[in-house]
């Protein structure tokens, strides 16, 4: 992608110079017009945005970041899609103006135990949040964790985040590739899949390199130091370095195991762990909330919040008080003075009462602002999973249709994913009904009026109607409709109505003379059904039609039934010259004629032939007439 910078994104965001770009996509410095300040625009590489895949990634790291509200994450605040002037997605961020701890170790090398746990409390607090709305970052390391001019430590870039409101499984492939080889736990490299324990040997490799300044495996090839982080045990730091406490040592050996079992669970244990582990080393310290992000040095004095006792004091404190006289006149003034001291105590110790309640409502009050997670396409018991952590409850104002959003889900939260609401505030909800559907009825035996009113009562359009033959259905009345009845369809679905135009009518043609074979082949083709019966005929040879019944010359419905009477030629036959013959062959001669046959025999002779014919040879004779013959 070419350089932006001058750009106005999406009307708003001014594209002032750009900071980083990656693989994925380019950060620029950028000025909100609208708010002016500054803030960070991540902006998707315009061949990516061709990808789904890559796509619904970069909006996932919007959702993860947006879901969590917590000072050591990098907020979002917004995300859309330009388009005026270079298309392009982009999602905006909070400027965080100092550097990452890659380049911060680079400059110092590997930390003192102090200063490393420093480090890594803040970084466990962020990444309880998350553990505990069920989103797993999937990608620690120095290059995401960033500190601030402050000194305030937050984590960034939830691009490969895996979450409950979320969506999306990575790949055992896409993880290698898209995740950071020298991090990444043995499951990720294996089979692709994450937890909360992934995490926790992530940060785990990276505590081994703030305490130790080198990383536990190296290699030629990413591929060989991912396969080491399977294959090989992450040694004791203290095999590396001297001076490490054993609490400490044994607590990242347990988080970099190779079995996610023998790990913290998550990364709100491996907080509490290490926080008692800095209560022992440091005894004068107060326990750390995951609330409080830790100063790092150098950094300015971080201000302490005072009680509302030591604010009424300091305000009183400053009153001056008169010193007593012992005349009448300075009585009276001194009294004159104690009125009015007392009235100022009593003003100092309303305007401290008023701070208070100010700073209270500002800080941790209904005006401390929480950001809602986006919770479009989540189911209600997500949302509450995603918005009891942050003090927030949810409420359904109102349950639409919806193509997109299963039954049940969100469709749309006020605020939306990413906006802020007061501390304790609620969340409403748009809940889908699922996507809206009517079943069409039976319309089959209507009229086409009747049916045309039965349908029109749904959001349905009707198509003109669409007359058909039936053999079955009446002419002028419904067959069906199509889509058929009982179907369910969208708003808005063009119905048609079929009509029927009655049983159709086929000209018949007379086959009376014609071969049997042409009569059955041309009847079939036209759509009749035909039968055959055969009989004797003295005008029609043998297989020419001798009837037909309908007969042709008119019209007849489709699908009627047309019987043929089939000639089997004459009923009469002449006796053939059978003498000398054998008998086998005489008999099958006369057979073969439709003629009975009688055999008579004389004489002792092992082979017999025919000696005599009755009828004569030559008599005209009815077929199935009995003929005698006389072998010898």
């Amino acid at each position: 992608m070419s350089d932006l910078t001058g750009e106005l994104i999406d009307g708003r965001y001014q594209l002032i110079r750009q900071m980083a770009t990656g693989g994925m996509a380019s950060i620029y410095e950028a000025l909100d017009t609208r708010l002016d300040r500054k803030v960070a625009v991540k902006i998707m590489h315009s061949h990516l945005a061709q990808d789904e895949q890559f796509v619904e990634r970069f909006i996932r790291e919007a959702k993860a970041a947006a879901a969590l509200s917590h000072p050591n994450i990098v907020a979002v605040q917004d995300q859309g899609w330009n388009q005026n002037g270079t298309p392009a997605i982009f999602l905006v961020m909070e400027m965080i103006e100092g550097h990452t701890l890659r380049e911060y170790l680079n400059e110092q090398g590997s930390l003192s135990v102090k200063d490393g746990i420093k480090f890594l409390l803040p970084v466990m607090s962020a990444l309880s949040a998350a553990h505990k709305i069920g989103i797993v970052h999937r990608d620690i390391k120095p290059e995401n964790i960033l500190i601030s001019k402050e000194g305030r430590i937050k984590i960034a870039d939830f691009g490969l985040a895996k979450g409950p409101l979320l969506g999306g499984t990575m790949t055992a492939e896409s993880s290698v590739i898209l995740g950071s080889v020298s991090y990444l736990s043995p499951e990720q490299v294996q089979r692709g899949v994450a937890d909360s324990r992934s995490d926790i040997y992530s940060i785990g490799i990276t505590a081994f390199e703030l305490f130790t300044g080198k990383k536990p495996f190296e290699g030629d090839a990413p591929i060989q130091i991912a396969y080491m982080h399977v294959n090989n045990r992450v040694p004791k730091i203290s095999s590396v370095v001297a001076g490490i406490p054993e609490p400490l040592d044994d607590l990242i050996y347990r988080a970099t195991s190779s079995n996610p079992d023998e790990r913290p669970r998550d990364a709100t244990v491996f907080h509490e762990e290490l926080s008692r582990i800095n209560q022992t080393l440091s005894p004068k310290e107060n326990q750390l909330s995951l609330e409080l992000d830790i100063p790092i040095e150098p950094m300015r004095p971080k201000p302490t919040r005072k009680s509302l006792r030591s604010k009424v004091k300091e305000l009183t404190q400053s009153i001056p008080t008169p010193a007593p006289r012992e005349t009448t006149e300075e009585v009276r003034k001194r009294k004159k003075a104690s009125k009015r001291v007392r009235r100022n105590r009593k003003i100092a110790l309303a305007m401290a009462v008023i701070v208070g309640i100010v700073g209270w409502y500002v800080l941790v009050g209904p005006g401390s602002r929480v950001v809602v997670p986006s919770t479009v396409g989540a189911s209600q018991t997500e949302v509450s999973a995603a918005l009891d952590p942050l003090g927030l409850t949810s409420m359904v104002i109102e349950k639409q249709f919806s193509e997109e959003i299963p039954e049940g889900h969100v469709i749309q939260s006020i605020p939306e994913g990413g906006g802020r609401i007061d501390q304790g505030g609620t969340v409403k909800l748009v809940i889908s009904k699922g996507a809206e559907r009517f079943i069409l009825p039976a319309v089959a035996g209507l009229t086409p009026e009747a049916a045309q009113n039965l349908i029109g009562k749904l959001p349905l359009v009707i198509a003109p109607l669409a007359e058909e033959f039936s053999t079955t259905v009446p002419k002028g009345y419904v067959i069906d409709s199509n889509p058929p009845t009982g179907e369910k369809v969208k708003r808005g679905t063009s119905i048609i109505i079929r009509v029927s135009k009655g049983i159709e009518q086929i000209a018949l043609t007379s086959y009376v003379g014609k071969s049997s074979d042409q009569a059955l082949n041309e009847l079939q083709d036209a759509g009749f059904v035909v039968t055959s019966t055969y009989a004797y005929s003295e005008t029609r040879l043998a297989g020419e039609v001798v009837s037909q019944k309908p007969a042709g010359g008119g019209t007849a419905d489709k699908g009627a039934k047309v019987a043929l009477v089939i000639s089997k030629g004459t009923a009469y036959a002449y006796i053939p010259n059978l003498f000398s013959i054998d008998e086998a062959k005489a008999v099958q001669a006369l057979k073969d004629l439709d003629l009975k046959v009688v055999v008579k025999k004389i004489g002792k002779k092992s082979v017999k032939k025919v000696t005599n014919v009755s009828p004569k040879v030559g008599t005209k004779v009815k077929r199935g007439s009995t003929v005698t013959i006389t072998v010898g």
